[in-house]
Formats: structure tokens, C-alpha cells, sequence
């Protein structure tokens, strides 16, 4: 070894020159390669924004598929252009570095994901849709050409497999350690290949459960409950039209209509679950009428299926659900309607037509069913005369499920399982990584159709969140509030303001079941009618419930407070009964 002494001064000057000279090498080629990959970056961000503006277009597929396949050509253009710039050694070397490399990466998803989705994910489809008619996925003369959805599914199948694929790569960036103009375009990159990925999904299950529903192999018997939430309950309302539909090859028909009029069964068509008859009594097993006081369309269709099989002799293959605010998004789709009375619906009157005006107009409860029935089966044969486009019908559809607003239960399992990863299943919130979810189901208590005057106000707020946090906290406010007019008793019909089981007439009473997130613990509750909170469980959750009688301008309002200490989720949602104001709120953890 040398001794540090035994180095000449000559020499050191000449290892200190050479250190020098690497290390200004170094920095001047890392100064190049930063350089570099700003002016590469530069580029990639161009085509980047440019692949962004089309994805929006792919969820016309089958509306527009020219338009989509156009988008698909831009998209993969963009894409690749960029995927080229993201593969050189350089900006390879820089994504592994601190601080940049997650950027690079972020910028690397970003391009294979458009380049995947535009090449092997959504080019079959493209190319299929291509070659069918549009007029094949329209509605006419009754029925819909089973065909044209059995010609797509294979590349439907493939599309949504690849799609949900883009969509977990998209969510899996951290965008927490981005800079905030990359930020600005992974967070709307990532919720667009979500909506597009949530719009070909949609289009995959129609394409897998439509043909068989509609009779493709045998004849299909459908039951359709119109829920009347003016009297409400924990689903949305009270089944007051029903009617019984037939399908076979495509062609639906209209087999017959009635109302909820089915008497009192002396015994539970089905044994609830002691948790649920803890919570609703017999009620919901033995009143058709009460059915929908189950908050999971997954209990409560099979239920009435039953019911409606034990009183009419009709064994239907399934049970469909919507509501007056459903059907005034299809009234968007297939214009205005006049029914044989004399009303003339549109998307903007039928709510109040049909919960309101209809007991203002007939005091017969027989008319007023009928109103019902009526409008519903104009509806179903304008629908089925074709004169809606498939994309409007589509739209007004996915706004009702998204809604929970329409409902569906197939007694098939192959088809059950299909519609129980969607919203039409009509199941108990789910909390998972993403979302700690409430669900507020709101009953009338007094067979009034108040409902339509009750103002419900949910307010959702963390208290406390983060990844830094051991545990996240959130509180829901609910305030309920009649507005109906000071003189109901005496200014509104009967009907309307009820001044049953003992409640004075126009008074509203609401029964309440909150459902709390799975594995939440309720830290505060406080009720401003000083009665408390009723508590049990439906299973894993946790159920608190509670009772407020509710003259006119009357209100009262629930507090909960929880804490979540197995999960930081980023979102905390409330899904309320469906009825006249929002169906769900979203509080979002803001880092």
C-alpha cells in the first residue's frame, strides 16, 4: 500500500485535475440527460394532451362506432408517438432516479395504457361495431335484434377485460409525489379511462345478459314494480303499478298490470334473517307492500317474485324496479307522452303528475292506480315503437341505475352474477380501499304520501384522514324536514296527508335505518328529538335507527360520528333511499 506521504505534490495536482475533469464530465452529462428528458418531456406532453381530448369519444362505441374508431387511430398515433419518446436509454436511466423517476414512470404508464387501450384492447371492438348496422341495436316493431349483441360480445368481452386493465394501472400512479402540472394531467387522464372503462363495461354485460333475458333460448317472464316514493321506503318506495312482461326472441310484450293490492299473507313467505326481523318485523315477508322496506333489491325482489307467484299464479324469471324519476330520464330520451286521461308527461312534469297532482286530481285510490299503470305502459310502448335512439335510451337507463332508481334481480344465477357487480343489484354499500360507505334508508310510518314534501339534507364531513393518520374520522349530518303547507290537514286530500295509525294527519312519520361502514365504531350520535337511537346489525353492519313525527315545518336532525380504524379510505360516502333530492354524497380526503 502507499503511504500518503509517498505521493508527490506533482502528482496529487494530477489526480485532483482528473477527479475534477470526471466529475465535471458527470455533471455536464447529467445537465445533458435532464436537459433531454425536459425537451423529450416537452413532446410527450403534447401528445399526451392530444390522446386525452379522444378518450372521452370512445364510450360512443355504439352510438357512433365511425366516430370511435377515428378517436382509437388518434389515440394510438398520439400514443405511440410518445411511447417511442419514453423507451430510450435515457429516459430509462431517469426513472430510476429519486424524485424524477416517479415522474418518468407516471409519464410511462400513462403512454402504455393509451397505447394498449388503442391497439390490442379496443380495435376489435372497433372493427366489429364497424360492420353492424346501427339500426340492429334499435328498438322495432316490439323487440330488438338479439343478434347484433351476440355478434359484439367476444370483442366486448376482450375490451372490458383490457379496459379495467388501464384503469387499475392508471389508479395504481401515486400522484401525491407528482409535480403538480403532471398532476393536472394523470388525475382527468385516469377518471376519463375510468369513465370509458365503466361505459364498456356496460356495454360487455348488456352484450352477455340481454339476448338470454330477452328470450334467446326460452320465453322470459319479467315483473316490474313502479316504487311510489311519495309513500317511501328503504328502497325508494311503495310497489304501487306493478306489471308482468313477456320476452322471446327479442319481442317483449306487455302481459298484464295491476297494483300492490295483494292481501296480507298469514304466514312469512320467506324466514328472515333473525338480524332483519330484529330490525323490520314480519312486514317485509308478508306485505307486498312492505317488500321494499329491505334496503338490498338482492332480498327484496325474490321476495316479491314469491308473493306475486302465490297471488296471481305468475312464476316470473325476474323482477325489474324503477321509479317516476327514472321514468322521467326515459320521457328525455323518448320526448313527451300523452296518456289516455288527458296528462301529458315529460321529463320535466311526471315527478309531480304522478306523486302529487294524481291525488290532487282523483280521489279514487282505483283511478289514481290507474294513472300509474297507464303511464307506465305508454312509456313501455313508446320504448318498443322504436322512436328513441339506442344512445338515448342507453343514457337515460345508466342515469337510473347510477341512481339506484332501476333495479334488477334475475332468478338465473349465470345472470345474477353478472348484474351483482353493478349498481342495477341494488346491494348494501360496500366499503373497501377507496370508499368507507353509510347507507340511509328512509320508511314512511304512516301510510301517507308525504313524502314528496320531505326535504332531506345529508351532510357529509371528515373530521379527521390521511395516510399520516393511525385512524380516519367522519361525521354524517341527516336533517329531515316536511314542507308541506302549514293547512295540510285541511287544504290536501286525504290521500296525501294519511292520519293513520294514530299520527295526526299531515304529519310525516319517518323511520330511519343508517347503516355504519363495515368495521367502523360509532364514537358520537345525538338526535335533536331527544327520543334516541334504536341499535342492532344486519350481518356485518352495524344498525342504528330512529323515529321523528314531523308536522308541517317541523324538522329533525341525526348526528354520527365514527371512526374507521382498519382502512384510510379517500372518499366517505352516504347512499340514501332514492327519492326526490340526491341519492348519495362524497366526502373526499384532501391530502
Amino acid at each position: 500500500m502507499i503511504s500518503p506521504t509517498a505521493i508527490s505534490p506533482q502528482r496529487a495536482r494530477t489526480i485532483g485535475t482528473i477527479v475534477g475533469w470526471t466529475l465535471a464530465v458527470i455533471l455536464i452529462a447529467a445537465l445533458a440527460g435532464a436537459m433531454w428528458i425536459v425537451f423529450r418531456a416537452t413532446y410527450v406532453a403534447g401528445y399526451l394532451q392530444s390522446a386525452r381530448a379522444q378518450i372521452d369519444l370512445l364510450a360512443s362505441a355504439i352510438d357512433d362506432p365511425d366516430a370511435a374508431a377515428v378517436a382509437i387511430r388518434e389515440i394510438r398515433a398520439d400514443a405511440q408517438a410518445a411511447r417511442e419518446i419514453t423507451s430510450d436509454p435515457i429516459w430509462s436511466a431517469g426513472a430510476r432516479l429519486p424524485w424524477i423517476g416517479p415522474q418518468l414512470d407516471a409519464v410511462s404508464t400513462l403512454t402504455e395504457t393509451l397505447d394498449e387501450i388503442s391497439t390490442t384492447t379496443l380495435t376489435p371492438l372497433s372493427d366489429v361495431l364497424a360492420t353492424v348496422d346501427l339500426n340492429a341495436f334499435r328498438i322495432a316493431d316490439g323487440g330488438i335484434d338479439l343478434s347484433a349483441f351476440t355478434s359484439i360480445q367476444p370483442a366486448a368481452d376482450q375490451a372490458a377485460a383490457g379496459m379495467a386493465s388501464a384503469s387499475a394501472a392508471m389508479n395504481a400512479i401515486d400522484t401525491t409525489v407528482l409535480l403538480r402540472p403532471l398532476r393536472a394531467i394523470i388525475e382527468p387522464a385516469t377518471e376519463q379511462v375510468e369513465e370509458a372503462a365503466s361505459a364498456i363495461d356496460t356495454l360487455q354485460r348488456t352484450a352477455r345478459l340481454l339476448p338470454t333475458m330477452l328470450g334467446s333460448e326460452e320465453k322470459r317472464t319479467w315483473l316490474l314494480l313502479f316504487q311510489n316514493p311519495a309513500e317511501l321506503r328503504s328502497l325508494g318506495g311503495m310497489p304501487g303499478a306493478t306489471a308482468v312482461l313477456t320476452a322471446e326472441n327479442g319481442k317483449v310484450s306487455l302481459a298484464e298490470q295491476g297494483t300492490a293490492g295483494i292481501s296480507r299473507f298469514t304466514t312469512p313467505v320467506r324466514e328472515l334473517e333473525p338480524d332483519k326481523q330484529a330490525l323490520y318485523g314480519d312486514r317485509p315477508a308478508v306485505w307486498f307492500s312492505g317488500t321494499t322496506v329491505l334496503p338490498d333489491f338482492t332480498q327484496a325482489a325474490p321476495m316479491a317474485r314469491d308473493m306475486w307467484e302465490l297471488a296471481h299464479g305468475t312464476d316470473a324469471d325476474a323482477v325489474i324496479s324503477l321509479d317516476p324519476v327514472a321514468l322521467s330520464y326515459l320521457l328525455d330520451a323518448t320526448g313527451p307522452i300523452r296518456l289516455p286521461t288527458g296528462e301529458t308527461l315529460t321529463s320535466d312534469n311526471a315527478v309531480q303528475v304522478l306523486l302529487n297532482d294524481v291525488y290532487l286530481n282523483y280521489d279514487d285510490p282505483e283511478a289514481q292506480n290507474a294513472v300509474f299503470a297507464l303511464a307506465a305502459a305508454t312509456v313501455f310502448d313508446t320504448l318498443m315503437s322504436g322512436q328513441a335512439s339506442p344512445a338515448s335510451v342507453l343514457a337515460a337507463l345508466g342515469h337510473a341505475a347510477d341512481e339506484r332508481r332501476l333495479l334488477m334481480w334475475s332468478s338465473h344465477e349465470d345472470e345474477q352474477r353478472v348484474l351483482a357487480e353493478t349498481t342495477l343489484a341494488g346491494q348494501l354499500p360496500v366499503t373497501d380501499d377507496e370508499a368507507a360507505r353509510f347507507g340511509v334508508y328512509l320508511n314512511d310510518g304512516t301510510g301517507s304520501k308525504l313524502g314528496y314534501y320531505l326535504d332531506v339534507d345529508p351532510q357529509l364531513t371528515w373530521n379527521r384522514c390521511g395516510r399520516d393518520q393511525v385512524t380516519s374520522q367522519a361525521t354524517l349530518t341527516l336533517t329531515l324536514k316536511n314542507n308541506a303547507p302549514a293547512d295540510a290537514a285541511t287544504s290536501l286530500p286525504g290521500a296525501i296527508v294519511g292520519g293513520n295509525y294514530g299520527v295526526p294527519a299531515a304529519t310525516l312519520r319517518v323511520v330511519t335505518f343508517i347503516y355504519l361502514p363495515v368495521g367502523a365504531n360509532l364514537l358520537e350520535s345525538e338526535l335533536s328529538n331527544d327520543l334516541g337511537f334504536g341499535s342492532g346489525r344486519d350481518g356485518d353492519y352495524r344498525v342504528l335507527s330512529f323515529s321523528t313525527d314531523l308536522a308541517p315545518g317541523d324538522a329533525t336532525t341525526a348526528s354520527l360520528t365514527v371512526s374507521l380504524p382498519n382502512a384510510t379510505p379517500e372518499e366517505v360516502i352516504a347512499q340514501l333511499t332514492p327519492a326526490f333530492g340526491e341519492t348519495s354524497v362524497v366526502a373526499t380526503c384532501e391530502q
